[in-house]
């Protein structure tokens, strides 16, 4: 079986994480597999397996306004399609909007092969725009199934496309995980014998970390034993320093940007906590509850109900509910007890989203939409799984 993995770029961030957990994954299940990128592979942040295919399209890039993005864009379909007709793989999957309408115009006539695009955030949350958009709406009935990771998110692209299929996945939690670099230890910014609050996510405002600092403000001086780390980089650091600074806590929550060994992390903390305004379905979460860390997080739209389950292994708030956030991160916090209950909950992560659990889910939609004559072998599935245990 020839599996081809399509996306933007494997940069940091939660949609190359998932497209590289499954290539490795699958290829030690003896698949072959290609990852393809319009972006560089100077870019990567997540290793791949070494026998995993690596193909650079090199056609990311801003444009220059409408007829350059046109030109961009047929310079992409076309060379997608080149290397669809060159690798002919059996299935194609391509993950986030815009590669997964990119797939849908290359693969057209194409015969013999499974096309499969995926969503990986709740679409009203993140438009596309107007062009975008109607692609989006018109293109993927072209597709042979869109993946979504919640309900939700399902219901949205099932009332609002052409899609044949929509079949909710999750993404797959990693435990324990790889170290790559940078590497930053938690020892470095938080003194021995201090509790950690963790936070991971880029910084933006759909993390709206602010919040999240805003509470801790609250709560500093009834905690004085415990710091707040905030892993990430992006747009609104500056921002989020000058409240810092402004809040009198610069000794007291840290920033230390993109780090590599976020598992060292997860392992170092007390609580984990998640304040979007927006979400897909949060990778770190899933990670940091299976390294065995309670959470606090803001109910946004998809994703954290989906994943915490509310008084048993976290803690759901309210949206734009800042009170109700410093309360349940003051009990959750001030409580020793009812922090390590939650914590030992957490850790069923490590099995409700298991790389073979989830691996299994794509297995059953690729037996659904391959014909008979490339039906995949997965006969011998549960050996595979040991092999990748061992």
């Amino acid at each position: 079986m020839k599996i081809l993995l399509f996306i933007n770029n494997l940069a940091g961030g939660g949609a190359e994480r998932v497209v590289t957990t499954l290539a490795n994954f699958w290829i030690h299940q003896g698949r072959e597999v290609t990852v393809v990128t319009l972006g560089s592979e100077n870019d990567d942040f997540y290793p791949l397996d070494r026998r995993v295919s690596r193909v650079s399209l090199n056609l990311a890039g801003q444009s220059r306004g409408v007829w350059d993005a046109f030109r961009q864009n047929v310079q992409r379909i076309l060379a997608l399609r080149r290397l669809l007709r060159q690798i002919e793989p059996t299935v194609a999957i391509a993950a986030m909007s815009t590669p997964s309408v990119l797939l849908a115009l290359a693969s057209c006539g194409l015969a013999n092969m499974c096309t499969i695009g995926s969503e990986r955030c709740y679409p009203p949350h993140a438009p596309l725009g107007r062009i975008w958009g109607y692609l989006r709406s018109k293109m993927y009935g072209q597709l042979s199934a869109v993946i979504a990771l919640t309900r939700e998110s399902a219901e949205w692209i099932t009332a609002h496309s052409s899609a044949r299929r929509v079949a909710v996945i999750p993404n797959a939690a990693l435990w324990p995980l790889p170290d790559n670099p940078p590497a930053i230890l938690p020892q470095a910014c938080v003194s021995f014998g201090r509790r950690l609050l963790l936070a991971v996510g880029r910084l933006e405002v759909v993390k709206n970390a602010d919040e999240l600092i805003r509470a801790f403000a609250q709560l500093a001086k009834k905690h004085p034993d415990w710091d707040l780390a905030i892993l990430g980089e992006g747009p609104e650091r500056a921002s989020l320093e000058a409240i810092i600074k402004d809040q009198a806590l610069t000794t007291r929550v840290f920033m230390p940007g993109i780090v590599g060994n976020v598992g060292a992390w997860y392992a170092h903390a007390d609580l984990y906590a998640m304040t979007s305004r927006s979400e897909g379905f949060p990778n770190a979460l899933v990670e940091a509850m299976s390294h065995g860390l309670a959470a606090v997080s803001v109910d946004c739209d998809t994703g954290p109900r989906d994943i915490i389950r509310d008084g048993i292994d976290g803690v759901l708030v309210p949206p734009n509910n800042s009170a109700a956030l410093v309360n349940a991160l003051d009990r959750v916090m001030g409580d020793a007890t009812f922090r390590g209950q939650l914590a030992d909950r957490a850790r069923e992560a490590r099995e409700r989203f298991s790389i073979e659990k989830i691996a299994g889910m794509w297995d059953a939609l690729f037996h659904e939409l391959s014909p008979a004559d490339t039906v995949l072998n997965i006969k011998n599935k549960s050996s595979a799984l040991n092999r990748y245990g061992s």
